[in-house]
């Protein structure tokens, strides 16, 4: 079954003027699941990574939701991007 985790901009941006509703929606075509943090597991229930929201600690560069995961046991594959890394950043 496929699933979606949508990341709802509209709800962040009512949390930063006070509210508190969950940013992260969990869909599938049978039901959708709200929260503010979703953990990917492998069909054994091994850990492989997790989408944060944390409005409070954002990133250095200010993200307040990202998805983290162990560069242990998984790899990334980044599709139609570029590689960015200190010397070829252009400021």
């Amino acid at each position: 079954m496929k699933q979606v985790v949508h990341v709802n901009q509209h709800n962040i941006k009512a949390n930063a003027k006070g509210a508190n509703k969950p940013v992260l929606t969990v869909k599938t075509y049978k039901d959708n699941q709200l929260g503010n943090e979703a953990i990917l597991r492998d069909k054994e229930g091994n850990y492989l990574g997790k989408f944060v929201y944390s409005p409070d600690k954002p990133l250095s560069c200010g993200a307040k939701v990202w998805f983290e995961v162990d560069t242990e046991t998984v790899d990334i594959e980044v599709l139609d991007g570029e590689v960015k890394n200190e010397t070829n950043i252009q400021r």
